[in-house]
C-alpha cells in the first residue's frame, strides 16, 4: 500500500485506488493514514467527522464507514492476497488501525528525510543536508490533504504539516547559503517573502543573499520595508536578531561573508544573542 497525504489524498493497493468519494470516509482514511501502526481511538474519529454534533447513531455509522473502506481495500487486494482485509484495517480495543509500515505513507518518508537533513546540517555536512531537505520537499504534491474536508483533528495535523514544510524550506535555504548559492536563491526568496510578508526568518535570508551578491542597498531596503510593515500592521519593531543583522550590514561586518558555524540552525540565529 502507498498513501499520499502531502497533496491530494491518494491511497493505492496493487495500482488500484481505495480512496472513497464520500467525504466522511475520506476523513477517516486520511486520519488513519497519518498514524500507521497506531490505534486511532473511536472518540477521536467521531470528533473528526462530527465535531461536537454527533448523531445518536454515531458508532453504528462509523462502523459502516469502516466497512466501506474495508470493501474498497478488499477489492484492491484481490482474492489471492496473503493477508485478509481485517489484518490491514484492523479493529483494536477502543479504535481502529492501519497495519502498514511507516514508509508506506509519504509524510513519514518526509519526516525521516527532514531528520537526516537536520543531522547533516548540525555536523556541517551542508551538501548532504541540502539534498535531504530538497528530497523531503519534493514529496509534496500540493497543500496537505487539499481535497479532504478537515474536521478539528485533521485541521491541526494539516497546520502542523504546512508549518513543518515552511521550516524545512528555511533549513534547506540555510544549507544552500552555507554552500555559497546565494545568487541562485534570490528569485525563490523573492517569491517566498512576497507570500509571507511578515516572516522574519525568510527576510533575514533574502537580506543575506542580497548582501553576499554585492547588493547591500537592496538588503537594507528589504529590512526597511519589513520594519515599516511590522510597525504599521502589528505595532512592533523587528526582532533583536534582525536588528543586529541590519546593523552588521551597515557596519560591513566580516561575519556576514562566512558560513554559519556547524551548530547554528539558521541564518537568523547567526545574530542571536549569545
Amino acid at each position: 500500500m502507498r498513501i499520499q497525504v502531502l497533496g491530494p489524498l491518494n491511497a493505492e493497493v496493487n495500482g488500484g485506488s481505495i480512496v472513497p468519494s464520500a467525504g466522511k470516509p475520506r476523513q477517516i482514511l486520511a486520519l488513519l493514514s497519518l498514524y500507521p501502526g497506531r490505534v486511532v481511538p473511536v472518540p477521536t474519529l467521531m470528533e473528526e467527522i462530527w465535531t461536537s454534533d454527533m448523531p445518536r447513531s454515531a458508532l453504528t455509522t462509523l462502523q459502516t464507514y469502516i466497512l466501506q473502506l474495508r470493501k474498497r481495500l478488499g477489492t484492491a487486494m484481490g482474492p489471492g492476497a496473503p493477508s485478509s482485509v481485517k489484518d490491514v484495517l484492523t479493529t483494536r480495543h477502543g479504535g481502529y488501525m492501519l497495519q502498514i509500515a511507516d514508509d508506506c505513507v509519504d509524510v513519514h518518508q518526509y519526516e525521516r528525510l527532514v531528520r537526516e537533513g537536520q543531522q547533516a546540517f548540525e555536523k556541517g555536512d551542508n551538501e548532504v543536508s541540502a539534498d535531504r531537505f530538497r528530497a523531503a520537499l519534493d514529496l509534496w504534491k500540493g497543500s496537505a490533504l487539499v481535497d479532504v474536508r478537515t474536521g478539528p483533528v485533521l485541521e491541526i495535523e494539516v497546520r502542523r504539516l504546512e508549518e513543518s514544510r515552511l521550516v524545512t524550506v528555511e533549513r534547506r535555504i540555510d544549507a544552500d547559503l552555507r554552500l555559497g548559492r546565494h545568487a541562485e536563491l534570490l528569485a525563490e526568496l523573492a517569491e517566498l517573502t512576497a507570500r509571507h510578508p511578515q516572516h522574519e526568518g525568510l527576510h533575514s535570508q533574502v537580506m543575506v543573499a542580497l548582501y553576499r551578491s554585492g547588493r547591500q542597498a537592496g538588503a537594507l531596503e528589504v529590512y526597511r520595508r519589513l520594519r515599516m510593515r511590522l510597525i504599521d500592521e502589528l505595532g512592533v519593531e523587528p526582532s533583536p536578531q534582525l536588528q543586529r543583522l541590519h546593523q552588521a550590514m551597515l557596519a560591513v561586518d566580516p561575519l556576514l561573508d562566512v558560513m554559519a558555524g556547524p551548530r547554528r540552525t539558521s541564518t537568523f540565529d547567526l545574530f542571536a544573542a549569545a
